[in-house]
């Protein structure tokens, strides 16, 4: 019976209805007129979209199970080498950094501006150095590799990643004096948008969000990040407000004729659990075992992704260039 009850957790954790079950057991709501309360009942509010999608996409017969199961299954395994890693993680930036804030906002509606643009900033740099490091990519990969955008997506993710994103994010945050309770509060809406935007065309086909798409990162967005087309390549690294992505030029927008294509450049099987969550790093094991010397073994782990010591380099930004460079030249018109 106890395999049964770890199972029955495990499901109950995964759709979020913890907060359900105690209220209906006990018959009293009063707790959704609380933050924790009204946070906690939104919990099922992406497996249910999950579920929408996926008997979506069995009506219309798009459904292949394949893209959903090696996703699925890195959520199970996490969920038993990683649950307290990240929390942990949270609370050990904030009791390290808090004292060296040079000022302090409140858990008040006024400073949730200020809050939410320097989290945007703290995300950016922790998902730039994801794309950018190829150390972190082998961590960050594992969310790029499957070839089909869904809502399962968002739990395929390396049980590593989410400490190293958070020890970044909450860094940053606690040292430019945001409050640790509106920390909680922007990564709880962070979270649940961040969640969406990983949204399949079975419920949306078309993720700009109209007018939408100027002051937010859309599913649209989103979809062009995960694409491993040349012209999407390392951008939209923002996650609901476009701020740093305008700043620093990373921002594109979806056009109607580059339709994304999802999954990473590495020829490898993302349907496949072992090459989905260790092929980034074995590959960077096989390039520092061969490099020679230690300064170019170093290289391989700080450079980016496709960094090579004989100079024959296949980084995004080379990719991208030489796909700029051979695309025909646009002719003037003329008198």
């Amino acid at each position: 019976m106890e395999p049964l009850h770890t199972l029955f957790n495990e499901l109950i954790s995964f759709f979020g209805i913890n907060a359900w079950l105690q209220m209906f057991k006990s018959g009293d709501y009063s707790s959704l007129t609380t933050l924790n309360g009204f946070t906690s009942a939104l919990g099922p509010l992406i497996p249910f979209l999950l579920i929408i999608e996926i008997m979506r996409g069995l009506f219309y017969k798009r459904f292949t199970g394949g893209v959903y199961k090696v996703n699925l299954f890195i959520y199970i395994f996490n969920s038993f080498i990683g649950r307290f890693i990240s929390i942990g993680a949270v609370a050990f930036c904030i009791g390290l950094f808090e004292k060296y804030a040079p000022f302090k906002t409140t858990f008040a509606w006024y400073w949730l501006i200020y809050g939410y643009i320097v989290w945007e900033l703290a995300h950016f740099v922790y998902h730039y150095l994801g794309h950018k490091v190829r150390l972190f990519w082998c961590l960050h990969s594992t969310h790029h590799a499957p070839d089909n955008m869904n809502l399962s997506v968002t739990f395929a993710h390396f049980f590593l990643e989410a400490p190293y994103a958070d020890v970044i994010r909450t860094s940053i945050c606690i040292l430019l004096g945001v409050h640790p309770a509106l920390l909680f509060f922007i990564m709880f809406i962070d979270g649940t948008w961040g969640a969406f935007i990983h949204v399949g065309e079975n419920i949306l086909k078309d993720g700009r969000l109209g007018f939408m798409q100027h002051i937010v990162l859309t599913p649209s967005h989103h979809r062009v990040h995960h694409a491993k087309n040349p012209l999407y390549m390392d951008t939209n690294f923002c996650n609901l407000l476009n701020i740093w992505d305008r700043v620093f030029g990373t921002l594109r927008h979806e056009t109607d004729d580059l339709r994304p294509e999802y999954g990473i450049t590495r020829k490898m099987n993302p349907h496949n659990f072992w090459d989905v969550y260790f092929g980034e790093t074995i590959a960077l094991a096989k390039d520092v075992y061969a490099a020679p010397g230690i300064k170019n073994k170093l290289m391989y782990v700080v450079m980016p992704p496709g960094w090579s010591h004989s100079g024959d380099h296949k980084t995004a930004k080379v990719v991208k260039q030489e796909y700029l460079n051979n695309q025909p030249p646009i002719s003037s018109a003329t008198n």
